[in-house]
């Protein structure tokens, strides 16, 4: 839907909406004619929900279309990602509270281990221990160049945030990340004459950074991808005149929703059920709360199906302690599938529920892909799920005489 119209149609009113998004939550089943790692879970509450709940499966970007987390966000959130293309080191340096300026080239990077010849041997390094990540960053940002500045964040595990400060730079530059191991890194080109010379220097920092790191033997070398500059998107408060609250724990989840506009809530511990205590410890303060669960992804990219059946149960487990918060809206759902059987995301709709008092319930007995399959969402577009929560939270006027 078109955000400029829901911008004059969305009205504020005394009612919440919680958004609870399993990462990678659509699955495929590992034996043709089998269940999804979704299906698989023993999820009673869940369950529950989605039987006085309206289903569906939403597209997070286009049809047929593989999105990265920060497209499949913008989509669940009720924005175009085909229109508002971010690149993801924007949201990795906002994820982990950098001062990203306006001229600022960012950039999403991993560690990685690198044999003898430069070749990939782990992309992610054996998902590299956070303090020692933030030794290697310590290294690295000791790297100086003429004219620039070298920003090195990190994130977790083996994820950080890069940053370039400089004069007439541009971020159309391609990524160094080949997306598998047992070839070598690549090599950054820039796309037009700012481009060009920010690929030059990307280039030079990883030379120097694989020199400054030959003696490290858990992580050697750094691969870089999603460079872009600041954006400017339209805030939940301006557009739906929402109080809007984040509640997760990595740092790229966190910047996509600071870049919308919700307050990063901090809580202590790093656990879904620690996410559920901060959602009813600070339940009074907003009107909309977004709960981020990474560790079904995890397990999908590891193609760990019995582990992320477990993360599902766990979260099916807290389920209670939301609905006892009685919220207005629930919307649970996934910003892509992450199927264990492939190890990546993939283009398959993601399984969707939305609960409220005043929609009309499917009656389907359980929440899974080939049941909401059989929903009355259909197959829809993942921006539209907002606009139906809103009308069913009462924050949208009607539309004509």
């Amino acid at each position: 839907m078109d955000l400029d119209f829901l911008r004059r149609m969305t009205i504020p009113a005394k009612t919440k909406i919680v958004m609870l998004i399993l990462d990678g939550l659509g699955g495929l089943p590992m034996q043709p004619g089998g269940l999804t790692e979704l299906e698989t879970a023993n999820t009673p509450n869940l369950d529950k929900l989605a039987s006085l709940s309206a289903l569906g499966l939403t597209v997070p970007a286009a049809y047929g279309i593989t999105p990265g987390s920060g497209p499949g966000h913008l989509g669940i959130f009720g924005y175009d990602p085909i229109q508002h293309e971010i690149g993801r080191g924007a949201l990795e340096a906002l994820g982990v509270d950098f001062d990203l300026r306006p001229d600022d080239i960012a950039a999403r990077g991993n560690f990685c281990l690198l044999d003898d010849k430069g070749v990939l041997v782990d992309r992610r390094a054996g998902r590299l221990a956070t303090i020692e990540a933030k030794k290697i960053a310590a290294i690295l940002n000791t790297i100086k160049m003429d004219g620039v500045e070298f920003f090195v964040e990190p994130v977790k595990e083996h994820r950080f945030a890069f940053v370039i400060r400089g004069a007439g730079l541009g971020a159309n530059v391609s990524e160094t990340d080949p997306q598998k191991n047992g070839v070598k890194p690549l090599l950054t080109q820039g796309m037009d004459d700012a481009s060009i010379r920010t690929a030059e220097i990307v280039n030079q920092f990883i030379n120097k950074a694989t020199n400054a790191l030959a003696g490290e033997k858990h992580a050697n070398g750094i691969l870089l991808r999603g460079f872009d500059k600041l954006p400017v998107i339209p805030t939940y408060q301006e557009i739906f005149k929402l109080n809007p609250a984040a509640i997760a724990v990595n740092g790229m989840y966190k910047g996509v929703s600071r870049l919308i506009g919700m307050e990063i809530i901090q809580f202590q511990g790093t656990s879904i059920e620690d996410e559920f205590a901060a959602l009813e410890q600070n339940w009074q303060n907003f009107d909309f709360f977004y709960i981020h669960v990474k560790q079904t992804d995890t397990a999908g990219e590891d193609g760990d199906f019995d582990r992320k059946v477990k993360v599902i149960e766990e979260v099916d487990a807290l389920i209670p302690r939301l609905t006892a918060l009685n919220p207005d809206v629930v919307i649970v759902s996934g910003d892509h599938s992450s199927p264990a059987a492939l190890k990546f995301h993939s283009w398959h709709p993601v399984p969707t529920l939305l609960f409220s008092n005043y929609v009309r319930p499917d009656g389907i007995s359980s929440f899974g892909e080939r049941n909401c399959l059989k929903g009355s969402l259909g197959i829809l577009p993942a921006k539209e799920v907002m606009p139906i929560a809103l009308a069913n939270a009462f924050r949208l006027a009607k539309y004509g005489a």
